[in-house]
């Protein structure tokens, strides 16, 4: 089911019966009609091995079952919101950047070192994200929160995108990503930390970068 962006820090779902969608607990703001919010317990349509595997990651931000007939407006601290439509791709973001979802999508998690080895691992560290990512895969919409707004970056195998970890929020594709050092990049470009770390996603894909170096 997809969003109408109310404004910038706003979205409207639309809920059909034998429908239902997931969001964050405590993001709904105002609704019309026969709705439901249940606590969500099996992680989304991932199952109970996606939830354990959440748990394990600390991604385990609790999210509410949202069914019935009518209409939703969801937001979320005052946060800036994304959304990303997918057409059958996965989606790698963190579990607290998500503000709602489809239900048809699949929930799972991706261990971070499997994606550039130890270098992986150390960002977790470094950049205070987990090990493992939320990821969504299937054909729906998805609502991201993220500060001070969002910009969507291409990306190819010909051109490789380097972001401050602080600033990234998600990516979809077939993409990989590593962390690599550049000693004074931070200082003299980046913002973030004061650590001297990059992200350099490559592949085919698209990168979503906040406006700002803040966590959630």
């Amino acid at each position: 089911m997809p969003f109408t962006e109310i404004n910038s820090r706003m979205v409207q779902a639309h809920i059909a019966p034998g429908q239902k969608m997931f969001s964050q607990r405590g993001a709904m703001l105002a609704y019309q009609g026969d709705v439901s919010f249940t606590p969500n317990v099996q992680g989304g349509q991932g199952g109970v091995m996606s939830m354990i595997g959440r748990r394990v990651a600390n991604e385990s931000t609790p999210l509410m079952t949202v069914e019935g007939s009518g209409t939703v407006m969801f937001g979320h601290g005052g946060h800036h919101i994304q959304v990303i439509n997918l057409t059958g791709d996965t989606l790698c973001v963190e579990a607290d950047r998500l503000l709602a979802f489809d239900g048809t999508l699949t929930q799972g998690t991706m261990f971070m070192g499997s994606q550039g080895g130890v270098m992986g691992m150390v960002r977790g560290q470094v950049t205070g994200q987990g090990l493992f990512t939320t990821t969504l895969k299937g054909h729906g919409a998805v609502a991201v929160m993220a500060h001070g707004g969002v910009i969507e970056i291409p990306i190819t195998p010909q051109r490789p995108i380097h972001v401050d970890p602080q600033a990234y929020v998600a990516h979809h594709g077939d993409v990989r990503n590593k962390l690599s050092t550049a000693l004074g990049w931070r200082d003299m470009v980046g913002r973030g930390s004061g650590e001297a770390f990059q992200l350099e996603l490559s592949g085919n894909g698209a990168v979503y970068v906040q406006a700002s170096e803040e966590k959630l």
